[in-house]
């Protein structure tokens, strides 16, 4: 990997440690950084790695608290977006998801796609997004649990009634979450519609985003290269 990728891949991820972190604070979630690794402790507990290059000892930590959590009953999610961990003995498995960026590059003009300005846009593209991702553990959708009200002023971005997506401005990129249709708007241009407007918002920087694979092919025509594989242990 080029110096360059190594650089946004580190950017990918400072930016999902900032938003995850920023998301459970609003939701009065305890958020705990380590050395290495942030732990999040909401609806289920988060680990995210954040160094290339842990130490043995930072390594033994995170084992060591995803093994008590699991041990305790709770969901656990590790994310790895640098292949480093291994968790197999502590009877996790990893999903792979590819980790992807788009350098700065004009995009079309969506103007069925708005950014989200009032909380009642917000509440709408929430429950869209708890619906169409979907997001099991918040069904059925109440307002505000998924994302309250405080986090208006980041950019959610919209078309109402089909599709939603979340994004995050933080360490020189623009990250972008959840980009979720609803199944019966699938297949019509809803996703890459919010996508031309997430990059026309980001016009000016980097944009990262963490690829499901039925996904991926959308993000590959729209000019994402694949910086690798982030391994999501469960």
């Amino acid at each position: 990997m080029t110096g360059l990728l190594t650089e946004r891949l580190r950017q990918a991820g400072e930016n999902a440690v900032a938003m995850w972190s920023l998301l459970a604070r609003s939701r009065g979630d305890h958020v705990a950084d380590h050395p290495a690794f942030t732990a999040i402790d909401g609806r289920r507990f988060r680990i995210m790695l954040r160094t290339a290059c842990p130490s043995d000892s930072d390594v033994r930590d995170l084992v060591r608290l995803a093994r008590e959590i699991r041990d305790a009953g709770r969901t656990v999610v590790v994310e790895d977006p640098f292949q480093r961990l291994d968790l197999t003995d502590a009877g996790m498995q990893a999903r792979r998801l590819p980790v992807m960026v788009r350098e700065p590059a004009p995009a079309p003009e969506e103007p069925a796609v708005t950014r989200v300005r009032t909380a009642a846009e917000l509440a709408e593209a929430e429950d869209v997004i708890v619906r169409g991702f979907p997001l099991e553990e918040y069904q059925p959708h109440r307002p505000g649990s998924v994302f309250p009200p405080a986090l208006l002023g980041q950019a959610f971005f919209r078309k109402p009634g089909e599709g939603a997506c979340f994004t995050m401005a933080h360490a020189g990129v623009g990250g972008v979450y959840w980009v979720t249709t609803l199944p019966e708007y699938r297949s019509k241009g809803v996703g890459r519609a919010l996508m031309h407007a997430v990059l026309r918002h980001f016009h000016d920087r980097p944009v990262t985003l963490t690829a499901s694979r039925s996904g991926k092919p959308l993000y590959d025509k729209l000019g994402f290269t694949t910086l690798g594989d982030a391994n999501w242990w469960r």
